[in-house]
């Protein structure tokens, strides 16, 4: 698993990450990460998800160059 930290002090909309974690509880796909669980953990919440080999997408995103044609079969999937 991998468990994602979220300060809730910094987020002005706290409703957004209700409304996200709404989501992601009530859908499941082979290929997204899956919400398994959260946790308040004093001022922090913490999301359990499925782990995910390489990192954060936001990472690979910002590091791997892909074409086009490629960067849309990833999307798309």
């Amino acid at each position: 698993v991998a468990i994602k930290q979220v300060s809730l002090q910094k987020q002005p909309q706290k409703e957004l990450i209700v409304n996200e974690l709404l989501v992601v509880r009530n859908n499941k796909h082979p290929n997204i990460v899956n919400y398994l669980d959260s946790y308040l953990v004093g001022d922090k919440l913490w999301i359990v998800m499925e782990y995910l080999d390489g990192g954060p997408l936001s990472s690979v995103i910002k590091e791997v160059r892909m074409a086009e044609g490629l960067m849309a079969t990833v999307s798309r999937e």
